[in-house]
């Protein structure tokens, strides 16, 4: 663990961050951020929770061995997409094409945790001692952020996609979270 964390810095030390180099911050994400941090379950009936929650842990099995943290990371991503509107397997295809549930998981621009958040967004939304590694956090926050930017495409998820990955123009990763969820995270 303590070499992971080290790599971790060394890593977001190492290789420039993107809030230095990016556009200025948008005060409109920054107060939906800011927003969703501070508020505080998602299925409204036990057996549809109950349905869902087994397909999904048979389907992330392989990613999340654990039983428990399988099914905790599980109702955490219902309730966060749920809460800000989005489809859960959206969100579960989202996490696999960027950390592949790896919740340590650091990107070579410093990006965080299972949905690769930024770290520069905690000092900007006043929490900068929150971690992006915890569950709740990080989903929060990229559960947020992906409801913001498909709010601005006007509900182009495509488009929402791109912002989210900053890679406007590119249909790469829109493409591996679209596979990834026509083919793993759909239900039939």
């Amino acid at each position: 663990m303590r070499k992971l964390l080290c790599t971790g810095l060394f890593l977001m030390l190492t290789f420039p961050v993107y809030a230095n180099t990016a556009d200025p911050v948008d005060e409109e994400l920054r107060a939906a951020l800011i927003k969703a941090v501070n508020e505080s379950d998602s299925f409204v009936d036990r057996y549809d929770a109950e349905v869902w929650l087994v397909d999904m842990s048979n389907r992330l099995k392989k990613k999340v061995p654990d039983p428990h943290k399988r099914i905790q990371l599980l109702k955490l991503v219902h309730y966060e997409a749920s809460r800000a509107r989005l489809i859960p397997e959206l969100v579960l295809a989202v996490i696999e094409v960027e950390s592949n549930f790896n919740r340590y998981a650091i990107s070579r621009a410093g990006a965080m945790g299972l949905m690769q958040v930024m770290p520069f967004w905690l000092k900007e939304i006043g929490r900068p001692g929150d971690s992006l590694f915890n569950l709740h956090t990080n989903l929060r926050m990229g559960c947020t952020i992906l409801r913001y930017y498909l709010n601005k495409e006007n509900g182009d998820l495509t488009q929402a996609l791109m912002r989210y990955n900053g890679s406007s123009g590119s249909f790469k990763y829109t493409n591996r979270v679209f596979k990834k969820l026509d083919h793993h995270w759909r239900r039939r």
